[in-house]
């Protein structure tokens, strides 16, 4: 008993050891990162037709007969093989439609903006405004107002050279995201997509008192009666409670007209009460036009024109790396634990 002890006791020590060194690790590659130029990235595309025929065919070789479907391979190329000599012989230009589909995945901060950014003044550079169409694959809880509030500047590029845009939404769209989403020509979501929250909301927790109890004194020194009207350690005022409430109901307003302005179907004062409503009720409530997946709608598109998927890639860092992989690991023990738990089921 006491060898297992002291080897127990070994482990904890080395483990211990371990982890510090991994900690000091990844904050001296942080610091060595933070001190050099942000990574370049680049602008990938794939195209979403022949992604969705190669899966096809890898179906087909599954469960067709070799021969049939070897046939039916040549014939596809031959069709191919004739159409670009008819093209190239007369000199034709594609005037084949095309539509660019491109992602945003929020977060509080909205800090996928950058790439989206880059990826909408990629694709307007070459966009044929009266032919082609955008896509835009949009999840978003919401998050900070600045940051979404950029990021439907942002689309609202897209939208003053008159060029279609439809938004997909398939879980979340709400608040922020929501304020993005009004700004499609059309919006589609999926059944059960969480829609709408349009509202505006403030919270901070207040320590005055556990300060006060252990005697601790904490002062802010401002110039300027509304610098500091709510703090976290200092003791709030209902004067300057008013005014937080001023600011967020002005804020509000202004969320409320910027939403109205973009999609007029909707009666603003029914909808912004900061509810959300799923897929169907969204599309009662004019919040939505459509009920349907992204994936139907970019299968769709595929049957008419060429689609295109189109994304900014940055090469991943070494400390992005580490926390993928560290991110990864706490993700199985989490669910490994779940799974030991005595609960019935995990939603």
């Amino acid at each position: 008993m006491e060898f297992i002890a002291e080897y127990g006791m070994f482990l904890a020590k080395t483990l211990t050891f371990t982890v510090a060194v991994i900690l000091v690790i990844v904050a001296a590659v942080g610091s060595a990162a933070k001190s050099k130029k942000e990574p370049k990235g680049a602008i990938s595309i794939t195209h979403l037709n022949k992604e969705i025929d190669d899966l096809s065919d890898e179906i087909k070789q599954v469960i067709e007969e070799e021969e049939s479907l070897k046939k039916a391979q040549k014939e596809s190329k031959k069709a191919d093989k004739k159409k670009q000599k008819e093209k190239k012989k007369n000199k034709i230009e594609d005037e084949k439609k095309r539509y660019y589909v491109f992602d945003f995945n929020g977060d509080a901060r909205a800090s996928q903006v950058e790439d989206m950014r880059k990826v909408i003044t990629a694709v307007l550079s070459i966009i044929r405004p009266d032919k082609d169409e955008m896509i835009l694959r949009l999840e978003s809880p919401g998050g900070m107002v600045h940051g979404y509030g950029l990021a439907a500047s942002q689309l609202a590029r897209i939208r003053s050279l008159n060029i279609p845009l439809t938004i997909c939404v398939d879980k979340v769209a709400a608040s922020g995201g929501y304020m993005m989403a009004c700004l499609g020509s059309k919006i589609i979501a999926a059944p059960f997509a969480y829609i709408g929250s349009i509202g505006v909301l403030m919270q901070l927790p207040n320590f005055n008192r556990l300060l006060k109890e252990n005697n601790v004194d904490y002062e802010v020194i401002t110039a300027g009666e509304y610098k500091r009207t709510l703090t976290v350690f200092g003791e709030n005022t209902e004067k300057g409670r008013a005014k937080v409430t001023e600011e967020i109901q002005e804020t509000h307003d202004l969320f409320k007209e910027f939403v109205k302005e973009n999609r007029p179907v909707l009666d603003i004062d029914k909808v912004a009460t900061g509810e959300t409503w799923f897929g169907k009720k969204a599309l009662e409530q004019k919040l939505v036009d459509e009920i349907k997946t992204s994936d139907e709608c970019i299968v769709d598109a595929c049957k008419e024109a060429d689609v295109y998927l189109v994304a900014y890639e940055k090469k991943p860092t070494l400390v992005d790396r580490f926390g993928k992989v560290l991110e990864s690991a706490v993700d199985n023990s989490l669910l490994k634990w779940l799974n030991k738990s005595p609960r019935d089921h995990i939603a």
